[in-house]
């Protein structure tokens, strides 16, 4: 197993100030964390290069896209599967926002956004289909009460 480097506290400020704005420029970076564009530059290429920073994305806000019907859909599989064959088999779908493996019963917990009841139906047979499961339980979301905005 690969050892990562201990990050110091600059690395965390460059970190938080990306993670709050993953298109901020470097010398926007620099400003806030007391280092020149380069140096910022520089620790970014190292972090992505040791794995610490996977990679960016775009957070797409469901409610633009008018997917306001949230679902825990809690998935029961066949015989053995991996977590990287579960993954590979739902990650192609889009309205998966995200999965895990669980403790208990289930073998999965899927969070999942639609458009509506139908769309989620749609959404839940493509889920059945992409892996060997067995069957699935759903939760609706009635409201969402706390969010921390973590993925």
């Amino acid at each position: 197993m690969e050892k990562l480097r201990q990050i110091d506290e600059l690395d965390e400020k460059v970190l938080e100030c990306l993670a709050r704005d993953a298109r901020a420029t470097y010398a926007q970076i620099g400003d806030e964390v007391g280092l020149s564009a380069p140096a910022v530059k520089r620790r970014v290429d190292r972090l992505v290069d040791e794995g610490v920073i996977k990679g960016f994305t775009t957070v797409i806000d469901s409610t633009a896209m008018q997917w306001t019907t949230e679902a825990y859909v809690q998935v029961f599989c066949r015989g053995n599967i991996s977590p990287e064959e579960l993954a590979a088999a739902w990650e192609p779908i889009h309205e998966v926002v995200s999965a895990a493996t669980i403790t208990g019963q289930a073998d999965a917990i899927l969070r999942v956004m639609a458009r509506d009841v139908h769309h989620l139906e749609h959404a839940l047979e493509r889920i059945r289909q992409a892996g060997p499961v067995d069957r699935s339980e759903s939760i609706i979301v009635l409201s969402q009460l706390i969010d921390r905005g973590h993925p």
